[in-house]
């Protein structure tokens, strides 16, 4: 299911999904897409695509945190990578939400902290909250194991569609 960036449909905005069909549409078959070739950030932060809904503009995801990620003795996890694991999250909500067909480059990103997190796991949860033409707002959750909220955050992106072929 994948098509050339000479077929009829536009190509992928975003440089990660050039090769996917725009004829990719069933939540199931981008899950698939996103977890078969997820990217070296995902790898570098542990994480794992659990699930996708399209329509609503969400994607879920498990993190591992590890001492390497932490100061303080290994014992708190720098809240960097605790943005990332967010920031990833609301990402891949818009970019579920826009088929794989547009990039989403942050223009505005707001993190607020609530709790320390040491090693272990952690599930962060995007969400399109408004979808317009060029715009778009989100929000994400970081929880770990227990459902404590770690850290919320609102990003403003911009939506980056592909040009149409002449």
């Amino acid at each position: 299911m994948t098509a050339s960036p000479t077929s009829a449909h536009a190509a992928s905005a975003h440089p990660d999904f050039q090769h996917v069909s725009k004829d990719l549409m069933h939540d199931s078959e981008m899950l698939a897409a996103l977890r078969a070739n997820p990217p070296e950030v995902l790898k570098t932060l542990n994480g794992e695509l659990l699930d996708i809904d399209s329509a609503r503009g969400y994607a879920r995801f498990r993190f591992e945190v590890v001492p390497a990620f932490c100061h303080s003795q290994g014992r708190i996890c720098q809240g960097g990578f605790l943005t990332g694991m967010v920031d990833t999250a609301m990402a891949n909500a818009a970019i579920v939400k826009g088929k794989l067909g547009i990039a989403v480059p942050t223009l505005e990103l707001k993190i607020s902290f609530f709790e320390a997190m040491g090693p272990g796991i952690v599930y962060a949860e995007g969400r399109v909250m408004r979808w317009g033409g060029s715009v778009g707002f989100l929000d994400g959750d970081l929880k770990d194991e227990k459902g404590r909220l770690i850290v919320h955050s609102t990003s403003t992106i911009k939506i980056v569609r592909p040009k149409a072929k002449a």
